[in-house]
């Protein structure tokens, strides 16, 4: 953790809610909490971490990325046997 005023230490977090609330959130209105939640943990899972594609690790879904990474780190583990 930085000091006090020190704006890099959650723009991770600022990003996600920011992306959040604007391709999603504020597109539509909720009737319950409970149907936000659903809907939002169901956006995060599904789309957020399997289509959307993220800038930082190359235009990838976080999930396709953990796969080629894995599957690199397969790859160097039996070059090395």
């Amino acid at each position: 953790m930085g000091r006090t005023g020190v704006c890099f230490d959650n723009a991770m977090a600022e990003s996600f809610w920011s992306t959040l609330k604007t391709e999603f959130y504020d597109r539509r209105k909720w009737v319950t909490r409970n149907e936000a939640r659903r809907e939002v943990a169901r956006w995060i899972e599904i789309f957020c971490n399997r289509q959307r594609r993220h800038s930082s690790i190359g235009y990838q879904s976080p999930v396709d990325f953990e796969n080629a990474y894995h599957q690199a780190d397969v790859t160097v583990l039996e070059n090395v046997a």
